[in-house]
């Protein structure tokens, strides 16, 4: 049993929490990591014990194009403030993982900025992917390389370079030495080398007991990544748009058919696949805004801290705040929020209460975290299961609906079960527990003689009460749409074609020749994917001809088409393709879609 086998995560991206400038001018530090300090006895009044914060280190803008993986970004202050804050949190029990960008690098990091000077004669022209002196770019750097996402504002490392590796390595190496982490979460994992994870993955065994690596995975078979020789753990998209949406649709076949799938892919075992539960993150948008009912925020996160995984709460979601994208902006999602306006949200937010009493249940109930895993129920608006663990059976019960429903489900060896939430009592008969569970509720039910010290009951149907300032509603300071975002270098995970390609990640897989032609780029999947665009020609593409043989306009209309693949097309997007006519560079841009 490792810390993270119990770990309840508080996710925060620093730069917006911090209210930092979108553009860093690479001036005097300014020391808002410090105003976050106080968030640390929050994280742990709601019942986490483990941080996951980052992007941390210097970069650009919002903190994906890395310029130095060795100072924090002087827009949050300097390493000594970096080391004060992990070490108040693991003064607190608090452990913490830095979010690790090793797939590409910014425009402004040394080993580019070298290439720019030396070209040919540069010793880290090999540093990155397909670095062609013949080429161009929109930026005029007289070459052109493989990006990231389409965009090369993210250079992509060559990380079979062993250099590369090890230097990659060595700022692990660093990060535990100077800052004491306690993991890393590997951004864009789907799309890292193999062999590369598996090095990282040796150093992590070396560098301290129990160093956590997770990586950022969609989809695909999660076995490929969480294994002895890769990764720890990845992101389990699969779950996320499973809650929400069985939620919605009333549908809660969708999520027992998720979590069956799941629970198979690490063998049936508690002790299989443990992967990172979540409901939002700083890229998708807050679960109060994507629920059609508000009141289903309670059984959302009941399972959220129920099923097999670890669980997280993005920050600001345990108070019930909303956040849409807008305008292809993740800023809405990214928030600066002040404390002091939530300061007895506790007590007088349901929302709150409810997340802090999951996080005292789930510390004080081992079966959550190791207990096998039993569906006992199961109906498009009442869902049931158990897990047990040395003897123990905990019930979870859900519904859904607007309205009470009465169930049985099979219980344990206990003569009485006790609802962890509402303290409701009832007793075993027949090896069954009788149930009447509120409209859109949660449940969490212990044996009688598993008792929790000092946990109040609270609400298991969730109306949202603030009694303070709306923090949600503020205009983040220096807000620029035209920026580069997160979400300009990453699919929109919310919609309906919501296929990151998997392929992204096999290096073996093979694109198969098709046919775009003008009947299929004005009619997507999706209806605002329209590819139409006054400034570029639809045009029919033969996709077995390669790449350098197509026009600029052909490839414009493939990358479209790629896009168009990954979600919604936005209007910034067609225009970033309308305006790049420079051969190579589309070329590839285009290779940089797996």
């Amino acid at each position: 049993m490792a810390w993270y086998d119990e770990a309840i995560f508080y996710h925060i991206y620093p730069l917006g929490l911090a209210n930092a400038p979108k553009q860093n001018e690479y001036k005097e530090p300014e020391h808002r990591l410090n105003n976050l300090i106080p968030w640390i006895k929050h994280i742990r009044k709601i019942g986490c014990n483990a941080l996951y914060i980052g992007p941390l280190f210097e970069s650009v803008g919002h903190g994906y194009e890395t310029t130095d993986y060795k100072k924090l970004d002087s827009r949050l202050g300097t390493n000594e403030d970096l080391k004060k804050y992990v070490k108040e949190c693991h003064k607190q029990g608090i452990r913490v993982i830095f979010d690790g960008v090793f797939n590409h690098t910014g425009r402004d990091f040394f080993a580019f900025k070298d290439i720019q000077k030396n070209r040919e004669n540069s010793q880290y022209k090999d540093w990155y992917c397909n670095v062609n002196f013949w080429g161009n770019n929109e930026y005029n750097d007289g070459f052109s390389y493989d990006n990231w996402g389409g965009y090369n504002l993210l250079v992509k490392l060559n990380q079979k370079n062993p250099a590369v590796q090890d230097y990659i390595c060595d700022v692990i190496r660093y990060w535990v030495s100077e800052f004491d982490v306690d993991g890393i979460r590997l951004d864009a994992a789907d799309v890292l080398d193999f062999g590369f994870m598996q090095q990282l993955r040796r150093v992590a065994n070396e560098v301290k007991p129990e160093f956590w690596l997770m990586g950022e995975v969609i989809h695909g078979d999660y076995n490929r990544w969480v294994n002895e020789g890769t990764l720890h753990s990845v992101t389990n998209y699969q779950l996320h748009k499973a809650l929400f949406s069985g939620h919605n649709d009333h549908n809660y076949f969708e999520i027992a058919h998720t979590v069956r799938r799941l629970y198979s892919m690490g063998g049936n075992s508690p002790e299989g696949l443990k992967l990172y539960n979540f409901v939002d993150n700083h890229d998708v948008e807050r679960i109060y805004t994507k629920l059609n009912n508000k009141a289903q925020f309670s059984p959302v996160h009941v399972l959220l801290y129920t099923l097999p995984g670890i669980p997280s709460i993005y920050y600001g979601s345990e108070f019930g705040i909303e956040g849409r994208k807008e305008k292809s902006s993740d800023d809405s999602l990214r928030p600066a929020i002040n404390l002091d306006d939530y300061k007895d949200a506790i007590k007088k937010n349901s929302c709150t209460s409810l997340i802090a009493a999951l996080g005292k249940i789930r510390q004080n109930v081992k079966a959550l975290s190791y207990g096998d895993y039993q569906e006992r129920l199961l109906t498009n608006e009442q869902y049931a299961f158990a897990r047990s663990l040395d003897g123990d059976t905990v019930v979870i019960t859900v519904n859904n609906a607007d309205h009470e429903a009465d169930i049985t489900v099979g219980a344990g060896n206990a003569a009485e079960y006790y609802g962890a939430l509402t303290g409701q009592r009832v007793k075993v008969e027949n090896g069954c527990i009788n149930i009447k569970l509120e409209a859109n509720s949660g449940e969490i039910w212990l044996p009688d003689y598993m008792k929790i010290a000092d946990l109040k009951p609270v609400a298991v149907k969730t109306t949202k009460k603030v009694d303070v300032k709306k923090s949600e509603d503020k205009q983040v300071p220096g807000l620029d749409n035209t920026n580069y975002t997160k979400s300009d270098v990453k699919p929109d995970y919310e919609s309906d074609n919501n296929t990151k390609s998997e392929n992204k990640a096999d290096s073996e897989s093979k694109e198969q020749p098709v046919k775009m032609n003008k009947d299929k780029a004005d009619s997507t999947e999706a209806g605002s994917n329209n590819l139409n665009s006054d400034k570029i020609e639809v045009v029919e593409v033969d996709m077995s001809k390669p790449y350098e043989d197509m026009t600029v306009t052909e490839l414009q209309n493939v990358i479209l088409g790629k896009l168009a693949s990954n979600g919604p097309v936005t209007d910034q997007m067609k225009k970033d393709v309308a305006e790049n006519i420079y051969h190579d560079s589309l070329v590839n841009w285009a290779k940089s879609f797996r």
